[in-house]
């Protein structure tokens, strides 16, 4: 299929971890890769939509701050994680610690930026709580991000 992920055989990963899922070269040289930010394990639990959305407005604002490779932070249609698309070929760590830094930032926010009606579609569907719970929960197991399938004996990229 043309879809990376339509490839992965959803029942063999293991959540949450992060993995490249993609690297394209443009006509011009330029590289753009994705990572899959894996939250839930799919087809077994997901993010409500609240947490998405805010998780959404959380790291892209806060992930900038970072790293400014940062192209996209998008949530998948499937409510367990998020492609994050980073310009160039940042080292697997620089990318782990990326994402490790901002889910710090998202814990401490007093705030989802942007929430509101003129610079969101549906700016009442956020939940900063919900985010931090969820950030909190996927920092708890910062260990296990590089393992993407539980019959890995090392972990993958």
């Amino acid at each position: 299929m043309n879809v990376e992920s339509f490839n992965l055989d959803h029942r063999a990963v293991a959540a949450p971890y992060v993995r490249l899922a993609d690297r394209k070269q443009l006509a011009g040289g330029d590289v753009i890769v994705k990572y899959d930010v894996r939250f839930t394990q799919p087809n077994t639990a997901h993010l409500e939509m609240p947490t998405v959305h805010s998780l959404e407005h959380l790291f892209a604002e806060h992930s900038r701050n970072h790293s400014d490779a940062v192209l996209d932070f998008s949530p998948m249609g499937c409510q367990t994680g998020f492609y994050l698309m980073l310009q160039g070929e940042p080292a697997y760590e620089d990318v782990l610690g990326l994402v490790e830094a901002t889910m710090r930032d998202i814990l401490t926010a007093t705030e989802v930026p942007a929430a509101n009606e003129v610079q969101c579609g549906w700016g009442a569907n956020h939940t900063l709580a919900g985010a931090q719970e969820a950030a909190a929960t996927f920092l708890a197991a910062r260990d296990a991000w590089p393992t993407v399938f539980a019959s890995d004996a090392e972990p993958t990229q």
